[in-house]
């Protein structure tokens, strides 16, 4: 059966590389540099391992990211538009990134040569692994037998419902990479403190602060109790994963964490419908290695 249409997203859905080609998606990479003057493809160019390992190794060498280009784009969109393939190309919330502007601009010169062509760049208003959920729900739809105009409709309606409750191990990337916000007055690295924060509507909120990291992991995962508290949220009608970056075991017993605070409230999920996925390289520059947090979204069918 012939394509109904292709989905893309940048790298900020850290989808792992095996489960992205499973679905059939494109990934355009982001760039991360550790010198300011040699910029790598994440993934393709520099392994997330060896990124964060270079990061943990490295403590001081703050790196840093910068998002495809509207030619990446161009270069990842041509053969489905010369194909008359639709595209639906999912970005990171442009309160974070201009990756959405340059598909926009990648899509305006495309236009020029191929006035035709269908193309619908969406600023999900996520990222990271939340993104990644919201990029999986594309694909069901696409796998579902929707055609593009009712997906991409689809993917508007939920992507409000995306939130992200997370911890870091200190607040010197965000401040580094200018990613603070609201989160500047709410916490130091005085002490232990440590920010608990809430990405939502396409921005970071400050949560709380809580001293170490037990205590930082537990306040994340009550904000998320909180949310399915205060919306009303049936579980069976959403999609959960969880993020973490340097530390998989830890993630790991975090899930176990969090499912059992989920039972005891009576929320019923097992640990297999929560995946865990490591957070890419182009996000963890902001949020340094031992970010931890879950994600939820709103499932499209």
């Amino acid at each position: 059966m012939d394509e109904l249409f292709h989905i893309f997203s940048d790298g900020s859905c850290d989808l792992p590389t095996e489960l992205a080609e499973e679905k059939n998606i494109t990934v355009v990479p982001f760039y991360v540099s550790f010198d300011d003057q040699n910029y790598y493809k994440e993934k393709l160019e520099i392994g997330i391992r060896d990124f964060y390992q270079k990061m943990v190794d490295e403590p001081k060498n703050i790196p840093k990211s910068s998002m495809p280009s509207p030619q990446d784009y161009m270069d990842a969109f041509l053969p489905c538009v010369e194909r008359g393939i639709p595209i639906i190309c999912i970005c990171i919330t442009t309160k974070f990134s201009g990756s959405y502007q340059s598909a926009c601009n990648a899509r305006e010169m495309l236009l020029e040569d191929y006035p035709d062509a269908k193309i619908a760049v969406i600023n999900s208003m996520i990222n990271t692994v939340c993104q990644g959920l919201y990029v999986l729900e594309a694909a069901k739809l696409r796998d579902a037998g929707w055609d593009f105009e009712k997906s991409v409709e689809r993917l508007e309606e939920i992507r409000k419902t995306g939130r992200i409750f997370f911890t870091i191990g200190n607040i010197d990337y965000l401040a580094k990479g200018g990613r603070i916000g609201r989160v500047a007055a709410a916490a130091t690295n005085v002490l232990g403190i440590r920010p608990i924060i809430t990405l939502k509507e396409g921005e970071i909120f400050a949560s709380g602060i809580s001293r170490g990291r037990k205590n930082s992991l537990l306040k994340s995962r009550n904000l998320l109790l909180e949310h399915l508290k205060e919306q009303n949220i049936d579980l069976n009608d959403y999609m959960i994963d969880i993020g973490f970056g340097y530390d998989y075991e830890e993630a790991v017993a975090w899930r176990s964490e969090i499912v059992k605070m989920l039972h005891d409230n009576g929320y019923s999920i097992s640990e297999s419908r929560i995946p865990i996925y490591q957070i890419g390289a182009g996000i963890s520059v902001h949020t340094g290695p031992y970010a931890m947090g879950v994600a939820i979204i709103r499932k499209a069918l």
